[in-house]
């Protein structure tokens, strides 16, 4: 089964065994979202940002805090069917290598900030859900 996150102008579905737990401040809000297993997904809605490019620096610089020695290259993407910047990451947690790439793109609402992580341990089962998620994420354009 299937459900569909509505926000801002912004949708997208995911699976229903996933926990989603959503924090919202001054217009701003962070949806997480949790897998049975390894897979997580951040959107986060930006209107404070100026800039796409501003909110991916932003979370590869906090992602730096907590796993100093990860490895990201610059990412431009579509995503929503517009132009995505962002950055693809490598890192270890727990003696378990981690994928993570984040992606940000404009809406009426402000920038908006899409991360998705993986282990390798579920990886392959989970990475192509993470990636249909992004591939159904749909932006109002009024």
């Amino acid at each position: 089964m299937i459900k569909t996150f509505t926000r801002s102008g912004v949708r997208f579905q995911y699976p229903t065994n996933w926990t989603m737990d959503l924090d919202e401040a001054d217009g701003a809000w962070t949806a997480t979202f949790q897998s049975p297993e390894t897979a997580f997904l951040l959107v986060s809605l930006r209107p404070d940002a100026e800039t796409t490019v501003q909110v991916a620096e932003e979370a590869l610089a906090a992602l730096k805090v907590e796993y100093a020695e990860l490895e990201a290259e610059t990412a431009i993407d579509n995503l929503a069917g517009q132009p995505a910047v962002g950055h693809d990451i490598d890192f270890f947690t727990l003696d378990t290598a981690v994928v993570c790439w984040t992606r940000c793109i404009d809406t009426l609402g402000g920038p908006l900030l899409v991360m998705c992580q993986v282990s390798e341990f579920d990886r392959a089962r989970q990475e192509p859900v993470l990636r249909a998620v992004c591939a159904s994420l749909k932006i109002d354009e009024d």
